[in-house]
């Protein structure tokens, strides 16, 4: 079978990522996936608003799975992602676009946050 370029070319960038770039493109990706299945509900695209919060909920999942258990902070994000979790199956069954935007507001700016931790700890590497 032939190989697709693109997807070795985005295989190789994600290897290459450190953990702070690999961390700011899932909160975004999950934002972005949150987003789209708003629009599929307002739509009545359900399959399509389900296939995207599944998305959404399996970065969360991973998020929480790969968090550094030796970090306070940890267990507070545990819990957060915990919620999301929940907020987003319910969203999902409901189809409430509320719910959906509460949760991808407060995914936007915990990704902001990680970013700007990450810019801090590069300035201090450097």
């Amino acid at each position: 079978m032939p190989v697709n370029p693109y997807k070795k070319y985005q295989e190789q960038s994600i290897a290459t990522m450190t953990q702070g770039e690999l961390l700011n493109v899932l909160y975004e990706t999950c934002y972005k996936r949150i987003n789209t299945a708003i629009i599929a509900i307002e739509e009545k695209k359900y399959d399509v608003a389900n296939q995207n919060v599944q998305k959404a909920k399996n970065i969360i999942r991973h998020l929480d799975e790969t968090l550094d258990k030796n970090y306070e902070i940890s267990e507070s994000l545990a819990s957060l992602y915990d919620f999301f979790i929940y907020q987003l199956t319910t969203a999902n069954v409901k189809k409430n676009t509320e719910m959906l935007r509460e949760v991808a507001e407060m995914i936007d700016e915990l990704g902001k946050t990680f970013k700007e931790a990450d810019k801090i700890a590069r300035k201090k590497r450097a």
